[in-house]
C-alpha cells in the first residue's frame, strides 16, 4: 500500500468520530461534512510521521475549523445555518454534493433536538468547551489551547455551557416527572396519530392559543374544546416527528425543532393530569426570548 492510500485508510478509521464532533458543533450536517473534508485537506498537507495519537490530532484539527465557522457565523449574524463554504471533494474521501435530509433528520433526533436548539445559544467558546468536554470527554489542558485560554477559564466556559444546557426546573422534582408523563403521552398520542388518546390528555375545556397560525397568512389563533384542539393535532404528525419534549421556562414543554432549527415551542398548563392549556410560540421574538434547557 502506498503512503498516500495508507494516510486516506487512517483518516477514514476517524471519520465518524470527527463527523460527530462537527456535528455537534455546528448542528449543520452540511458544515460538519465541509469541516470533516477540511480536516482531510489539512493532514494531507501536514507531515505527521512523529504523530502518535492521530485521533486526538484530527479532532484538534476539525476543532479548529469549527470554532472559525462558529465565529465567522456569529460575525455574520446569520439567522439560517443552510449556507455554508463548500470545498471540491477530493475523489480518495469525499463526501456527496448534497445531504439526504431524511438522514440529517435521523441524526439530529438522535443527538436530540433539544440540545441542539439549546447548543446554538451557546458562544462559539462554550459550544466548543461542552461538547469536547462533556459530549467526548476531551480534558480542559487539551482543550484550553484551543480557544487560547487558560485550563481554569476554559473549565469555567464549560459550566457555564452546562447550566445553559441543563437549566433550572421551577416545579419540584416529582411534579416535574408528572408534567413530562403527560406531555410525553400528548407527543406520542400525536405522533402515532391516536385521536382517543390524545383526547383523553385534554381538559374538555382546553383553550389552545397561538401567536401564529401556520401558512401564508400567519395570524394569531385561539381554540377551544378537547375535540376540536385534538383535531389539530392530528393534522400536525409530520411535524411531531421533529419534535422533542424540553424544559421550557423551568417546566416540561415540547421544542418543534425541524434539523435542530428551532420552529416553534409548546408551552402546557396541566391541573390534576389534564392538559387545561396549551400556548404555542412561533413568533420569532417570543421564541428568541424563552429559556430552553434539556430535560435529563
Amino acid at each position: 500500500m502506498d503512503e498516500g492510500s495508507l494516510l486516506t485508510e487512517r483518516f477514514e478509521e476517524h471519520r465518524s468520530h470527527l463527523r460527530a464532533v462537527s456535528y455537534r458543533m455546528l448542528g449543520s450536517l452540511a458544515e460538519a461534512d465541509d469541516a470533516v473534508q477540511e480536516a482531510w485537506l489539512r493532514l494531507r498537507r501536514s507531515d505527521v510521521s512523529e504523530v502518535e495519537n492521530l485521533g486526538g490530532w484530527l479532532t484538534t484539527v476539525v476543532s479548529r475549523v469549527c470554532l472559525n465557522m462558529l465565529r465567522s457565523r456569529e460575525t455574520r449574524r446569520e439567522d439560517s445555518l443552510d449556507a455554508y463554504p463548500a470545498h471540491p471533494a477530493d475523489p480518495a474521501v469525499g463526501r456527496e454534493d448534497t445531504v439526504d435530509p431524511e438522514q440529517e433528520a435521523v441524526l439530529a433526533d438522535s443527538v436530540g433536538l433539544a440540545l441542539l436548539v439549546v447548543l446554538d445559544t451557546l458562544t462559539p467558546a462554550e459550544r466548543l468547551a461542552f461538547v469536547l468536554h462533556d459530549l467526548f470527554a476531551v480534558s480542559f489542558d487539551e482543550i484550553a489551547p484551543l480557544l487560547g485560554k487558560s485550563s481554569a477559564a476554559t473549565r469555567q466556559l464549560a459550566s457555564r455551557a452546562r447550566r445553559r444546557v441543563k437549566g433550572a426546573p421551577l416545579v419540584a422534582e416529582a411534579d416535574l416527572a408528572r408534567r413530562r408523563r403527560v406531555v410525553e403521552a400528548f407527543l406520542a398520542a400525536t405522533r402515532g396519530g391516536h385521536f382517543d388518546d390524545l383526547v383523553s390528555l385534554l381538559h374538555p375545556d382546553v383553550v389552545l392559543r397561538a401567536d401564529q397560525a401556520v401558512g401564508p397568512t400567519p395570524r394569531p389563533l385561539v381554540v377551544t374544546g378537547a375535540v376540536t384542539v385534538a383535531t389539530g393535532a392530528m393534522a400536525a404528525v409530520r411535524r411531531a416527528r421533529a419534535t422533542q419534549p424540553a424544559l421550557v421556562g423551568g417546566t416540561v414543554g415540547l421544542a418543534m425543532a425541524p434539523l435542530g432549527r428551532l420552529f416553534l415551542v409548546l408551552r402546557f398548563t396541566i391541573e390534576d393530569d389534564l392538559i387545561t392549556e396549551i400556548d404555542v410560540v412561533a413568533e420569532p421574538e417570543r421564541l428568541a426570548g424563552l429559556e430552553l434547557a434539556v430535560l435529563d
